[in-house]
């Protein structure tokens, strides 16, 4: 299954956003990529950023007049800074757009598979048997994230995995699917997949919890 615009890409890969060819007898349910936009204002937090060097030009603009300059040497003294603050946005903006190209996320029958990293790629394989839990945080544009909690006792590293971890959970790392759009029918995937895998049996969805994030595998009372 080939995404739009990243058909060139990766063309040594055995098959698209996996490692190795799937075994015979699995099957690939959904396939995708972060939504550059929406990985950007979550992920990078584009929109503070924009609005804390806003507020750093106009504190910078109101000094210079506060010290007896004029409309026209404020904006003098804004020039430099505005330009590297410009600069750091698009750095931001480029970053997100290339995670975002070079990302996959791959769900199966059987497992759920990270291809990520824009000079190193990385590959994780995570089996549906061994996911413990998972939740869902969804935009208003319908684009969401979903955390993936790990069983057992094998972790990976936050750091090789980040954008794509939760964030703040530096000691227990969960893999977390990053701005995917149409995030709630990838997560009802999720929990039909996981449910058939683990032969346990899910009861309905509950509504979002404080936090923002909605459980997505809630096992039925036994």
């Amino acid at each position: 299954m080939n995404i739009p615009g990243h058909r060139h890409e990766h063309e040594l890969e055995p098959q698209y956003g996996l490692p190795e060819r799937l075994p015979s007898g699995e099957r690939i349910l959904w396939q995708g990529s972060p939504d550059a936009k929406a990985l950007a204002l979550s992920a990078f937090h584009l929109r503070k950023l924009l609005l804390y060097f806003g507020v750093l030009l106009a504190l910078r603009g109101g000094f210079v007049v506060a010290d007896g300059g004029d409309l026209a040497s404020a904006l003098s003294a804004l020039l430099w800074p505005a330009l590297l603050a410009g600069a750091a946005l698009a750095a931001v903006a480029l970053l997100a757009w290339l995670t975002a190209r070079t990302t996959v996320y791959t769900l199966t029958d059987r497992r759920v598979v990270m291809r990520i990293g824009i000079v190193l790629t990385l590959a994780f394989n995570l089996p549906l048997a061994r996911i413990a839990s998972a939740g869902l945080r969804s935009g208003a544009d319908g684009c969401g994230d979903i955390v993936l909690g790990l069983a057992g006792t094998d972790r990976i590293a936050w750091l090789q995995l980040w954008p794509h971890a939760r964030p703040w959970r530096l000691t227990r790392p969960e893999p977390m699917l990053r701005a995917v759009p149409d995030a709630a029918s990838v997560a009802a995937a999720l929990s039909a997949a996981w449910s058939k895998a683990t032969g346990v049996e899910l009861r309905p969805a509950e509504p979002a919890v404080a936090s923002g994030a909605a459980p997505v595998l809630q096992p039925s009372p036994t």
